[in-house]
């Protein structure tokens, strides 16, 4: 059931403008009195939580330049949307929706980052500005609930089947996406005398010495930047091939990452073109099939005593016993003991950090020293690697994403109006 009074907002509109404008004594006076303005399910939403989230849109929309609406129409939109986080709100309450105290610092703590500031220096800024630091932490964690409560309900509507993936990247959207680009930067001597002139044929001996240097190793932006000849051009950024110059079209896809193409002549003078980077088309990555057998620190094992464990295993597995029998055995790792602590093969960056290393840095066939990460201590054998072509599994994953993406905005849209519909709200 709805009970919308919305005459009764433009009222509200009215009398909120009057208390963000008024003078000392009516922002006193309102500070005193505090009223209901919506009583949503078994919440309500008071005038000053309304106030205080009016002056945030205000400031916010000031500080972007652009232009305030009227204020009936700021006044309904910023309390539906406190109506629409009240009731998420709610269902996440229900629901045991906890946000750690850990997860908060971490998310201010990259916020402080982005505004290159640590914690500490982010709450005494915030202070000084007359801002609450606890009701920035509050709006943090109101945030991650209603994330969290909207994740959980929509993206069990969200499908995306093979065939919208397939469809899409047929598109020219998606062929976009397939293409190469190319991050360039280029150098060019320009040359006023016609080719086989003294100043041309000066201008090709300068350009080709410090070709040489470059193609020995010399960095590019050093050479060019200490030639002292008046090189014009600079970075391109990220260019498709269809986009890029006529004179380096043909001249990119041969070049690797980090490699310069030779003097390029054209009626402007000499160019040098380095790539600086490339994404798309082909993606070569080293794969390994890896077996490990993990152990874990316990109240009756210590750390110590774990780690010895592990050195008695390898020994034995060194010894001649077999380790797929050891890790079925063994192995807590509920994901593979059964496999014989089996994992398959494996692609940068899908282990930790720990993991990873140790992994590398194994020869084939061998056992590992035992090593520790965040699960306990392993062992682990290297069984194979090869050179794996990745790209049309990291193409589909993006296009996958992107059509999630807009499904997911859709079905939200039409989720949050529907437990609008049907909340039971009361605007005074």
């Amino acid at each position: 059931m709805i009970c919308k009074r919305l005459t009764a907002v433009f009222g509200l509109a009215g009398m909120l403008g009057m208390m963000l404008i008024g003078g000392p004594a009516t922002l006193a006076q309102t500070q005193i009195l505090d009223s209901v303005v919506a009583i949503v399910e078994d919440d309500v939403i008071m005038a000053s939580e309304l106030r205080r989230r009016l002056a945030l849109v205000q400031e916010s929309i000031e500080r972007s330049g652009r232009e305030v609406p009227p204020q009936e129409v700021l006044v309904r939109e910023t309390l539906d949307r406190l109506i629409l986080e009240s009731i998420q709100l709610q269902m996440g309450q229900r629901a045991g929706v906890r946000i750690s105290d850990a997860q908060l610092n971490e998310s201010i703590s990259r916020i402080a980052a982005r505004n290159n500031m640590n914690l500490e220096q982010f709450r005494n800024k915030l202070e000084s500005d007359g801002r609450s630091y606890q009701a920035m932490r509050e709006d943090v964690r109101r945030e991650f609930v209603i994330q969290r409560v909207q994740q959980g309900n929509v993206n069990r509507n969200v499908q995306i089947t093979d065939e919208e993936v397939e469809n899409f990247l047929e598109s020219e959207e998606g062929r976009k996406l397939t293409a190469e680009e190319y991050h360039l930067v280029h150098a060019l001597l320009a040359v006023s005398g016609e080719p086989g002139s003294r100043e041309d044929q000066a201008a090709a001996a300068q350009v080709n010495e410090l070709y040489t240097r470059i193609a020995a190793g010399e960095s590019f932006d050093e050479v060019i930047g200490d030639s002292g000849l008046p090189f014009q051009g600079g970075d391109l950024g990220w260019r498709s091939r269809d986009n890029l110059p006529s004179l380096f079209a043909d001249v990119a896809p041969g070049l690797k990452i980090g490699e310069t193409s030779a003097p390029i002549r054209s009626a402007s003078g000499y160019h040098l073109v380095f790539l600086a980077e490339k994404r798309g088309g082909e993606m070569m990555v080293q794969q390994t099939k890896v077996r490990h057998i993990l152990l874990k620190p316990s109240a009756i094992r210590s750390s110590e005593e774990t780690r010895e464990l592990a050195r008695e295993l390898r020994a034995d597995i060194i010894g001649g016993d077999d380790f797929g029998e050891l890790a079925r055995e063994y192995s807590e790792d509920i994901g593979s003991a059964a496999e014989g602590g089996d994992l398959g093969w494996t692609t940068p960056g899908q282990m930790v950090p720990e993991f990873e290393n140790m992994m590398n840095s194994t020869e084939l066939n061998s056992i590992s020293t035992p090593f520790e990460s965040q699960f306990g201590w392993h062992i682990l054998e290297v069984l194979e690697r090869r050179q794996e072509d990745l790209s049309s599994m990291v193409v589909s994953n993006r296009a996958r994403e992107m059509l999630h993406q807009r499904k997911y905005q859709e079905e939200l849209d039409a989720w949050l109006r529907k437990i609008r519909d049907e909340a039971f709200i009361d605007i005074k």
